[in-house]
């Protein structure tokens, strides 16, 4: 092991705590220390925002491998200094010859590895993009220069990994690939120790070498189709080989004189929008930010934007989307009048889980990427494809069986996504790079996040520590109870209580509230950010 390396790896074994970045030159933020550090690396190389986000998330796909990987999907919102913003949609599609389920689809194990993993291609293409458009001069095999380096010599064990490890101890048990590849002592490793990860090495160095479609049509795609058959999975190597991401124009909502950008669908970057298009009808500053009205507004328009999502929200190319109708003044306006200041409407959704990392980078020519990357449920299908080290998804345990869903599962669909990064433009330009990991509590965290970064002018680290909410179901408490963490204090608890709120406790910087990440764009350039002070990341700037 290098002294270099060493260095580092003490560095993460005791990582320093959440600090505000500021920066003139640029600017990175992710859930992981080593991961931010890479992407602060190639900017310093003078590499541009895709090229450090690309090193970023391959790096998160080795040291936050309970969360995400090469075996998921990648979304990413990319602008330029002066505005021009594309999307890449990197949701993996459903196998053509799925099994006939009964019941339901499994949420663990091979039969919910259904979807092909577009990450990868994600990563290939946003990088095709940044050299044609943005004169990238990194190497490819240059961006995976740590994460390969990290999975092969090791890294030390986060707190968040051993969180969510010893949360699934009880399933432990029937993953013996998680247990083969994360517990190779026999035991949940302890915080600090180092954990290797030789075949996922040698997957990233297929990768580096030969390109991103190696993934899914070459040597290594070949392994991967071998060891998911192996598993008991329905995908097949023209499965792999026939996943793309999506090049398309973003969704916009205007908010505060700007503009808020979204993913379509299947994605609920449409809901994001929808929730602070109808926030946009209230004038938040005469309620002061924290109070009981604060976050009864939230919650109110998270319902309404909830009914529509669960309605309508899933692929395009499978069912119908009114993505402009449910934008429209009309339909926004109807919503915010359906909410009573003094009065909770009851909350009668489905809770989906989901785990996710939150990557943004900003580069000195005003470039910036906002992305997510995701696994789905922490430790995904719990299936490794087989000698390649690959964690596999199981987003395809999100689809429906029931005939009438408009996300029921289809041959080659892809599946509703609960994954939305997202960008505010002001002035036509870049301003703010957000997004969070949290499933259902997605958007609710951005709700908080964005209201408090635009409407009542926090800074990035103050707006992602202050408390925050998760409406419905999550993994300790089955109620459909409005959740909140404790610092909001005992009035905000009362004064929602007697609007109807169900209330439920969580602990101040709770896990459950989601790791969320910011960067803030000045019209001078200069740039301030963070990553959430529950995760085990933060923000670098140059």
């Amino acid at each position: 092991m290098s002294a270099a390396f060493a260095a580092t790896a003490r560095s993460e074994a005791a990582p320093e705590p959440a600090a505000l970045a500021r920066s003139t030159a640029g600017m990175v933020t992710s859930p992981h220390d080593l991961a931010t550090r890479a992407g602060l690396e190639v900017l310093r190389k003078g590499g541009n925002a895709v090229e450090a986000a690309i090193a970023i998330g391959a790096t998160l796909s080795v040291t936050y491998p309970h969360f995400c990987g090469i075996g998921g999907d990648c979304f990413m919102v990319l602008s330029d200094a002066r505005g021009n913003v594309r999307t890449l949609s990197g949701a993996g599609q459903a196998a053509l010859d799925p099994p006939a389920y009964r019941g339901a689809i499994p949420i663990r194990g091979p039969g919910s590895a259904l979807t092909a993993a577009a990450a990868v291609d994600t990563w290939d293409q946003a990088f095709e993009f940044s050299r044609k458009s943005w004169k990238g001069q990194l190497s490819w095999a240059s961006l995976f220069e740590r994460p390969i380096e990290y999975a092969a010599k090791g890294f030390p064990v986060t707190p968040s990994q051993r969180f969510w490890q010893v949360f699934q101890s009880d399933n432990l048990k029937d993953w013996p690939d998680i247990r083969r590849i994360f517990m190779a002592k026999g035991r949940i490793p302890e915080v600090g120790e180092t954990l290797v990860q030789p075949e996922l090495a040698a997957s990233l160095e297929l990768i580096a070498t030969h390109g991103g479609r190696d993934f899914y049509e070459g040597r290594l795609a070949e392994r991967i189709a071998a060891g998911l058959k192996k598993a008991g999975s329905p995908l097949t190597r023209d499965d792999l080989a026939r996943c793309r991401a999506r090049d398309e124009a973003p969704l916009r909502v205007g908010y505060r004189g700007g503009e808020l950008i979204g993913l379509r669908p299947p994605t609920q970057g449409l809901t994001t929008l929808e929730i602070m298009g109808i926030l946009e009808r209230f004038d938040l500053r005469q309620y002061p930010e924290g109070s009981a009205d604060h976050y009864h507004l939230m919650v109110e328009a998270v319902k309404q934007a909830f009914t529509d999502r669960n309605r309508y929200i899933a692929d395009p190319e499978f069912a119908d989307v009114p993505v402009n109708r449910l934008l429209s003044k009309a339909n926004l306006d109807a919503h915010a009048r359906a909410i009573r200041m003094e009065r909770a409407r009851a909350w009668p959704h489905v809770f989906q889980a989901g785990d996710t990392v939150y990557v943004g980078a900003a580069d000195r020519q005003g470039n910036c990427v906002s992305m997510l990357q995701t696994v789905y449920f922490d430790w995904g299908s719990a299936v490794v494809a087989g000698d390649t080290g690959i964690l596999w998804h199981n987003r395809g345990a999100s689809f429906s069986l029931d005939p009438a869903s408009p996300n029921v599962l289809s041959p080659g669909k892809r599946p509703f996504h609960t994954l939305n990064p997202g960008l505010y433009l002001k002035g036509g330009r870049p301003h703010l790079l957000y997004g969070t990991q949290g499933a259902d509590g997605q958007p609710q965290t951005l709700a908080a996040v964005l209201t408090r970064l635009i409407d009542y002018g926090l800074d990035p680290l103050s707006a992602l520590a202050r408390p925050r909410f998760l409406l419905g179901r999550t993994f300790s408490d089955s109620r459909d109870s409005l959740k909140l963490e404790q610092d909001a204090g005992p009035e905000v608890f009362a004064r929602l209580a007697e609007r109807g709120h169900e209330m439920s406790p969580i602990a101040a910087q709770s896990p459950l509230a989601g790791h969320p990440g910011a960067i803030r764009i000045e019209a001078d350039g200069s740039m301030t950010g963070a990553h959430d002070p529950r995760s085990d990341g933060r923000a670098l700037g140059l």
